[in-house]
């Protein structure tokens, strides 16, 4: 028997074992943090469908986003080396929500986005439309919350005490007349069933009383002209801005392209009004990589408190446009504040 042969092959082994457990850890063991990189700029002509209003101009509106992974030790020090590729916390990112959670918070506020745009189009076409308030879509439970073991985040309070108003600022002003402690009924949908429960308010972070959730406003738009938006794997508001205008060109059959590939970004609200997005820096070299030749950035006052909570102390447009003098000279960065803004720049520059 050949013992130093047979240590010999048991070393090589056990290196072997070894890189193999070394090159599995670094592939799959998930860090606590997220890698964020350039995603993709779409054409929205394939996302967006309007009943006898079809989109046969050339060019295209395009949709951008930032591409989200969670990140493992040889992703890590891949994003360390890879330009206009950052590494944030999972605080950051989900908020200390599980995935699931987080996904589903997503989904929500990308089909919000949908709901506002079509409803911000079809008014500035001057086409019928309807919004019907739903209420208050539950985005996070408080710890403190005496409702967090039967309201969870994804469902949606319809009513109070039996009472249900047409906004969110009506169950809050109705809530705020009632003392912390006292007992209140809430009325909920969760996974398309209604559900009750009974439970005492407590003090929110404003002193006020509460039910102890963050919350948004659930909106259903319905239409006389048949509109689907199908956003795909997309999550998050930032598409509102460029699904309002698809929507628009289409009901209006303007040619607001004029053959150019018009990429942007940005929320919108009942009123038109353009919000920042974060990543928007990954998102304009995303539509540099498409041809876009127009960029659409929302825009805020840079003031010094404004800047003071910015992505590296820029506003949205300022990162915009300094990203894309520096990587797509050619691209035209278009600061806007409203859905109307965007509609008169295209109107006026061909």
């Amino acid at each position: 028997m050949n013992t130093k042969q047979d240590k010999r092959i048991l070393r090589r082994i056990l290196g072997g074992l070894l890189a193999i457990l070394f090159v599995a850890w670094a592939l799959f063991w998930p860090l606590n943090s997220y890698i964020e990189s350039p995603g993709t700029a779409d054409d929205l002509k394939s996302y967006v469908k309007v009943k006898d209003h079809p989109d046969r101009g050339k060019g295209s509106f395009m949709i951008t986003s930032v591409y989200l992974q969670q990140a493992r030790p040889a992703t890590w020090v891949w994003a360390k080396l890879t330009p206009h590729t950052t590494i944030e916390s999972a605080a950051a990112v989900t908020g200390g929500q599980s995935s699931r959670t987080y996904n589903k918070v997503q989904d929500f506020y990308m089909q919000s986005a949908i709901n506002e745009a079509i409803a911000v189009a079809f008014k500035a076409a001057h086409q019928e439309y309807h919004k019907e308030y739903l209420g208050i879509y539950v985005l996070s439970v408080q710890k403190n919350s005496r409702f967090k073991h039967q309201i969870k985040v994804g469902d949606t309070i319809t009513a109070v005490n039996g009472h249900h108003f047409d906004n969110a600022a009506g169950y809050q002003q109705y809530i705020a007349h009632r003392p912390v402690g006292s007992r209140l009924t809430v009325t909920y949908l969760h996974n398309g069933r209604n559900k009750q429960a009974t439970q005492k308010l407590v003090k929110i972070a404003t002193g006020k009383p509460g039910i102890g959730i963050i919350l948004t406003d659930n909106v259903k738009v319905t239409t006389k002209i048949k509109t689907k938006i199908d956003p795909g794997q997309i999550g998050g508001p930032s598409g509102g801005l460029m699904f309002a205008l698809q929507v628009y060109e289409q009901l209006t059959q303007q040619d607001l392209r004029h053959g150019r590939k018009i990429a942007g970004t940005g929320t919108i609200n009942a009123k038109g009004q353009v919000g920042e997005i974060g990543g928007i820096d990954k998102k304009v070299i995303a539509a540099h990589k498409a041809g876009a030749t127009v960029f659409f950035a929302p825009y805020v006052k840079p003031t010094k408190v404004v800047l003071k909570y910015e992505e590296g102390h820029q506003t949205n447009y300022q990162l915009a446009k300094t990203t894309a003098q520096k990587y797509a000279p050619k691209m035209k960065v278009v600061p806007v504040k409203t859905f109307n803004d965007a509609v008169k720049y295209l109107q006026t520059h061909r």
